[in-house]
């Protein structure tokens, strides 16, 4: 599997209550719209928040960048592009765009670590998340 390979896009449509008084979309919301692309890129490549948990860790934001380039108005649809990104280190590392009529309305990037049940950093990657890694060929 490549690179371009790991990569979903996620259709979705503005909502009035995600909006501000000029019927923009509020800055803050693009993060919940990057998370709804994280969602749906783990469910399409098979590995979850759960997966985590059920094997003892969680996988905190410790990094999010957004970069603005055109507002997204009330009513407008747009894609969520998620790319996962391949690292050696212990982290999860995600790159967005969101499109809307062809154009680039923002870009972003969050960066996820591992910590075990006692919220310990782990700075080795799991051993299920290696089995995800070696199953979508980023290893061998």
């Amino acid at each position: 599997m490549s690179q371009e390979d790991l990569k979903t896009t996620t259709l979705m449509k503005v909502r009035f209550h995600e909006c501000d008084p000029l019927q923009i979309v509020w800055h803050g919301n693009y993060y919940k719209y990057f998370e709804e692309g994280r969602e749906d890129f783990c469910r399409d490549h098979g590995i979850s928040y759960l997966d985590a948990k059920r094997n003892g860790f969680a996988t905190p934001i410790v990094k999010t960048e957004c970069e603005h380039k055109l507002p997204l108005k009330y009513g407008d649809e747009f894609d969520v592009e998620t790319t996962y990104v391949n690292s050696e280190a212990a982290k999860i590392i995600f790159e967005y765009k969101i499109f809307s009529s062809g154009k680039l309305i923002c870009t972003g990037k969050t960066i996820q670590v591992f910590t075990d049940k006692n919220s310990e950093l782990v700075l080795n990657n799991p051993p299920f998340f290696l089995d995800w890694k070696m199953k979508m060929g980023l290893i061998k």
